[in-house]
C-alpha cells in the first residue's frame, strides 16, 4: 500500500508523536493510582528513565509501544543483510525499510542494556506492551503486574516476624477452678 501522504505530511504526523503521556501509559498511571499503588513519572536518575518507578516496590515499568520497540518482530539475516519480519502488532512501513529495520534493532539493544543495568542493581524491570493494554486486556495484564509487584516484595524485602519472648507462667489457681477457699 502506497503512503498517501506527502513527505511533509508524514513529518508533521511523526512529529506529534510524543514518548511521554500516552495513552497506554495513562491506563497503566490510573489503574495503578486507582488501586493505591504510588509512583513517580520519567525519573532521569534511574537508568533507561522508564515511564513510571515505584521506588517502594525497587521496580521500573516500561509502557512500550508495539511498534517503536519492535513487539514480536523477528529478524532475519540474509548475507549480512538484516530484515525483519512483521508481528500481528508490529507493521514495518515498507517505505524506507532499512533505516526502520536499524531504528527498531538500536530501540531493542538500548532497551536490553538499560533492562540489564536495572536488574544488575537490584531492580525489578516490568516491561508492557501496548497490545497488552486495550481497554479488554488491561484489567488481566494489571493484575499480573500486581502479582509481581507483591511477589518482587515479599522476595526483596523478607520481612521477618518479631519473635517474643516465651514466659513461663506460674501455675496459679483461676476463679473457676475448684479450689478450697472459693468452696466457702
Amino acid at each position: 500500500m502506497t503512503d498517501i501522504m506527502t513527505p511533509q505530511q508524514r513529518h508533521y504526523c511523526m512529529s506529534q508523536i510524543h514518548s511521554k503521556d500516552t495513552t497506554p501509559e495513562k491506563r497503566v498511571r490510573q489503574w495503578l493510582w486507582k488501586h493505591g499503588y504510588r509512583y513517580r513519572l520519567n525519573v532521569k536518575g534511574v537508568p533507561g528513565k522508564p515511564d513510571i518507578v515505584m521506588r517502594k516496590y525497587r521496580t521500573a515499568i516500561f509502557v512500550n509501544g508495539c511498534f517503536w520497540h519492535g513487539h514480536f518482530v523477528q529478524f532475519i539475516m540474509h548475507n549480512a543483510q538484516c530484515t525483519i519480519e512483521d508481528s500481528a502488532c508490529c507493521k514495518i512501513p515498507k517505505t524506507n525499510r532499512e533505516f526502520w529495520v536499524a531504528k527498531i534493532q538500536r530501540n531493542q539493544e538500548r532497551d536490553q542494556k538499560n533492562y540489564g543495568i536495572l536488574t544488575e542493581n537490584g531492580w525489578q524491570v516490568i516491561v508492557l506492551w501496548e497490545c497488552q493494554l486495550k481497554p479488554k486486556k488491561l484489567e488481566q495484564t494489571m493484575l499480573q503486574v500486581e502479582i509481581q509487584l507483591h511477589d518482587f516484595y515479599i522476595k526483596t524485602f523478607n520481612h521477618r516476624s518479631k519473635t517474643y519472648i516465651h514466659i513461663e507462667e506460674e501455675s496459679l489457681p483461676m476463679v473457676a477452678e475448684e479450689s478450697e477457699e472459693y468452696r466457702q
